[in-house]
């Protein structure tokens, strides 16, 4: 099925992914599992327990669906020169940002427990031929109680910061809720639209802003935007409040996602630079560092 293994696509946190073909002539994704000393650790389990209770469209597992497009952080960085893949459009965004709700949705509401990702970010988004995407790397996942609240010690952060909520990083400990993956997703989005607009525009600055407070200033003091970006940007926002409780639950963002989104109001000023993020983890990648040159102007 897998012609010897040759056909190495990728690796991940607990083994080697190589292409496959099924005899109906379908492609998978097959992933051998590598060290046995990483796979008796807390994150295989988790993405084992995962695997175990979760169905959907827009959730991968061990990815056993090949996904050709690959991941989505390369069509966000494709705006760097030397790239083979090309800036996805708005609809396609639109399709990406919908889909990605959908499954995290399912992942908080429709199974057994309330599944936590924990690490929502665009390298964990898998595009298939069609580019819909799948949710995928449970390795940090929790499993909370939704009869109550689960509180969990973090330890040492293992997720990319710049997608972490203030309070998961309080000390090293915090309330894990559904709305901590919230915040990752609104992060997700606004990292999409900065990637379009960036790819698109030819303005160059020595000075940079942070894009959340940048696109919060150009709406709030009435700027033009395309009304489908808007809400993208919009809801990005909602998602990440400072404040966990004026963060919307996924099933209300997939809601104002399906909306054409021109009701849509911004929410209060009330988050700030992540200051748990350092300045070498925000230029340690360049190409999604939510920093962009203050002479961009965006595409209205």
């Amino acid at each position: 099925m897998t012609d010897q293994f040759r056909d190495k696509i990728g690796r991940g946190r607990f083994g080697t992914v190589f292409k496959g073909k099924l005899p109906d002539g379908g492609l998978v994704a097959v992933k051998v599992l590598g060290d046995p000393i990483k796979l008796a650790g807390e994150g295989f389990v988790n993405e084992i327990n995962v695997i175990a209770r979760v169905h959907h469209n827009n959730v991968n597992v061990l990815v056993l669906d090949y996904m050709p497009n690959g991941s989505l952080d390369k069509y966000i960085a494709s705006r760097e020169e030397g790239t083979k893949f090309q800036p996805l459009s708005l609809e396609q965004l639109l399709q990406v940002a919908l889909g990605t709700a959908r499954g995290i949705r399912h992942l908080h509401e429709g199974c057994d427990s309330c599944i936590l990702h924990m690490d929502i970010k665009s390298q964990n988004v898998l595009l298939d031929h069609g580019f819909v995407p799948k949710v995928t790397d449970f390795g940090l996942s929790k499993f909370h109680n939704k009869e109550g609240k689960d509180s969990f010690s973090m330890g040492t952060p293992r997720a990319d910061l710049r997608y972490v909520a203030p309070e998961v990083l309080s000390n090293g400990l915090g309330d894990v809720l559904c709305r901590s993956d919230v915040y990752s997703f609104g992060m997700l989005l606004l990292e999409m639209v900065e990637g379009k607009w960036l790819a698109e525009s030819k303005g160059k600055s020595s000075s940079q802003v942070y894009f959340p407070m940048w696109v919060y200033d150009h709406l709030s003091e009435g700027g033009d935007l395309e009304l489908q970006t808007r809400k993208l940007c919009v809801v990005g926002l909602w998602c990440i409040q400072k404040s966990v409780s004026q963060r919307p639950l996924m099933a209300k963002v997939v809601e104002m996602l399906e909306t054409n989104g021109d009701h849509l109001q911004l929410p209060p000023n009330s988050f700030c630079f992540p200051e748990h993020v350092s300045a070498k983890d925000l230029q340690s990648d360049s190409s999604r560092q939510l920093l962009i040159p203050e002479s961009v102007e965006p595409s209205s």
